[in-house]
């Protein structure tokens, strides 16, 4: 961030404007921004603010007026220039909490809790007082800071969840500030914040040291800001980062050891760059949509063969990607403990263009799959899907030299086996098929085929 002084000229006494305001955060109309100049702009009289704001639709210029530079923003239109007058300079964390717990009481409360994936209620509590609170739900309303010292602590001592997305916050020193009186806390939502990183992190370490849950959605992040603060947060277990300038995933060795969930859905990712979350040894879930993937490559195993990467890796998601070739499911087909994945709004399609096909496919190819977008596989669902799989490519393996042995086992040239990695553990398990059998479905029988395996999959809940 830039940090520009106060100008000679300006009054430090206008009550509008607080003392060292550059690098402060403001609101106007709605819209949140960070006070890059405090000072006059000729030939109007008077101290005006020079923001950059969140939203860089929301400004006119890059911080130049009449050919001068008063503030540099990363936008070319991204900044302003507004009376101290017209902005919110918000309030601390007491002041937020009384705001919206004793004006909305009844409405609050009545509302159950939602951080990431994590959902709680107020169950069981009588006493509804500060003290009592479980959550602080503080999103949208201004917060500023801690306020009085130590007043937080004697207040609010039983939070353990706490949002205070779209903040006033300016620092990572604020967070700390507040963070560091609550004890019990696990979940941490400071979603739409710009937050500066301090000099020294280490400081900070004893704030988040309960911390489990952590979302930092669209906070303007890259990925090395994410490694640098990581050390604060020792035994976080659920992050995520979506919707920020997250792009090469560096490995995140020695930090983020204990993570189980990320997220990082919504960065345009270099791809190459995935694996280097394999450093992440107890990882379970990997949520990657909409982050422009189109390929991912174990070259550690042979085709049918298991990854030694992600060895934790149950859930996998790539929604609304780029994957438009099989060859990226096989590969997927190479990690050990997979059973959740979701790929929907990618182009994989099979040969007769049905989508219920496609469908059938992953089952097929994927033989640890339990839950396909979000839908439970069921085992006749499984068992149609890889006869139907067997019957569908027979004759390419007869054509690529295939057939059963005496002692059971089945054999096929080695593309084949490249392209179908799992085909002749299925030919092991139901035999190989039988000349009549090879020939196609009719896409009337082929649907009626599918309809009836559609019918017997039942709706699954998301999980985390």
């Amino acid at each position: 961030m830039i940090d520009i002084g106060a100008p000679m000229g300006v009054d430090r006494a206008d009550p509008e404007v607080p003392e060292l305001s550059a690098g402060r955060r403001v609101s106007c109309d709605g819209e949140r921004a960070t006070v890059r100049y405090v000072g006059p702009v000729p030939p109007t009289a008077g101290v005006w603010l020079g923001v950059e704001w969140d939203n860089p639709e929301r400004g006119k210029h890059d911080g130049s007026h009449g050919g001068v530079r008063y503030f540099a923003c990363r936008h070319a239109e991204g900044g302003s220039f507004v009376r101290p007058a017209k902005v919110s300079w918000g309030v601390d964390y007491l002041t937020a909490v009384r705001q919206v717990y004793e004006s909305q009481a009844e409405k609050v409360l009545s509302e159950d809790i939602s951080i990431a994936s994590k959902k709680l209620k107020w169950i069981g509590i009588e006493d509804r007082s500060f003290q009592s609170l479980p959550s602080a739900l503080l999103g949208r309303s201004e917060v500023n800071g801690p306020g009085a010292a130590g007043e937080i602590r004697r207040a609010t001592p039983n939070v353990s969840w706490l949002d205070i997305s779209r903040s006033l916050l300016s620092c990572w020193d604020d967070v700390s500030a507040i963070t560091q009186q609550l004890e019990r806390l696990e979940g941490l939502q400071l979603s739409n914040n710009r937050l500066r990183l301090t000099s020294d992190l280490s400081a900070h370490w004893g704030s988040f040291r309960s911390l489990k849950v952590l979302v930092l959605n669209g906070c303007d992040l890259t990925w090395p800001q994410v490694l640098q603060c990581a050390p604060m947060w020792p035994q976080l277990e659920d992050l995520c980062v979506e919707n920020n300038n997250v792009t090469e995933l560096q490995r995140p060795d020695a930090v983020l050891q204990s993570l189980k969930s990320l997220s990082v859905s919504g960065n345009r990712l270099v791809q190459r760059s995935v694996l280097s979350l394999a450093a992440l040894p107890r990882l379970e879930h990997l949520n990657l949509s909409r982050t422009g993937l189109s390929d991912i490559r174990f070259d550690d195993a042979a085709p049918g063969a298991q990854t030694a990467l992600f060895p934790a890796l149950t859930k996998l998601t790539v929604d609304d990607n780029n994957i438009s070739e099989w060859r990226v499911v096989d590969e997927l087909g190479k990690l050990a403990a997979l059973t959740h994945f979701s790929c929907r709004g990618n182009r994989l399609a099979s040969v007769d263009g049905n989508a219920r096909t496609a469908g059938q496919l992953l089952i097929a190819k994927l033989g640890g799959l339990l839950v396909l977008n979000n839908c439970e596989v069921q085992h006749k669902e499984r068992r149609g899907a890889e006869l139907d799989y067997i019957k569908m490519f027979g004759t390419e393996w007869l054509e690529a030299g295939g057939r059963s042995q005496a002692g059971g086992r089945s054999q096929a040239s080695a593309q084949f086996i490249g392209q179908h990695p799992r085909y002749l553990r299925l030919i092991d398990k139901y035999g190989a098929p039988e000349e009549g059998e090879l020939k196609k479905p009719e896409p009337f029988a082929l649907k009626n085929q599918l309809d009836h395996v559609r019918v017997s999959r039942r709706r699954r809940p998301e999980t985390d």
